[in-house]
């Protein structure tokens, strides 16, 4: 398991509401959070997904912005 931070445009509860199901669906993604106290918004998840790509597809398809916190 590793860990993948993402800045990301989901800003108050009723985005994080949005992609929980998305988030909670896929089977490969143990636990995440996003922490929307902070400026860039991240979203740390706990993951078996070896490429950050499919988290991106996912929260794009969702309509938020996100991209790969190096």
């Amino acid at each position: 398991m590793k860990t993948i931070k993402f800045k990301t445009n989901i800003n108050c509860s009723g985005c994080v509401a949005k992609v929980t199901p998305i988030l909670n669906n896929e089977k490969e993604i143990i636990k995440w959070e996003v922490d929307t106290n902070n400026p860039e918004k991240i979203l740390s998840i706990n993951t078996e997904i070896e490429t950050p790509e499919k988290v991106i597809e996912l929260i794009t398809k969702a309509g938020f912005k996100i991209e790969e916190k190096h």
